[in-house]
């Protein structure tokens, strides 16, 4: 089994950290288990591997090298360090400067976006539209626009028609 850091030399140091029902392992070399000071309990630091070498760091950087502390959870950046992880929503914003940085590094963007099939994508899109024509017509009866109420009714009935396969009436 290769290292997780250097990913060339054998792992000789395998740790592993269980939460809840959940587990995470990391092998190391010798080597790197000794640059990453696994040796010194103090010095290491899992969310460091697992997040990516220097996350902390990058964390406390960011920080402007203050201890900087939620205000909702009192979660601090030694917190992170030592978890891996975020004390509360509210973290997110607090820590968010550094937070951008790092989750560049692991993921394409830093909004999520989740996975849709095309054709859910697509279902979705055209019903979020006719929900947006029908608050638009009510609008419109509302100002007795009945001329463009008209317009938004024969859209809305094209767009169900469409979804639904029978030509428009």
């Amino acid at each position: 089994m290769l290292c997780c850091v250097c990913k060339e030399k054998e792992a000789t140091v395998h740790l592993t950290q269980i939460t809840g029902d959940k587990m995470q392992k990391v092998d190391l070399c010798e080597e790197c288990a000794k640059t990453k000071g696994v040796n010194d309990a103090t010095g290491f630091s899992l969310a460091d591997l697992l997040l990516g070498l220097g996350a902390s760091q990058e964390i406390e950087q960011a920080g402007g090298g203050s201890e900087l502390a939620c205000p909702r959870c009192g979660f601090t950046q030694a917190d992170f360090k030592k978890a891996g992880r975020l004390g509360c929503p509210e973290c997110y914003n607090t820590f968010a400067e550094a937070l951008e940085g790092l989750l560049k590094t692991m993921h394409k963007g830093t909004q999520h976006i989740g996975k849709v099939p095309e054709s859910l994508r697509h279902s979705r899109d055209v019903a979020d539209r006719v929900k947006s024509l029908q608050k638009r017509l009510s609008k419109a009866i509302e100002a007795e626009d009945f001329e463009q109420a008209a317009l938004l009714r024969d859209e809305i009935k094209q767009m169900n028609a469409r979804t639904s396969g029978s030509p428009a009436t």
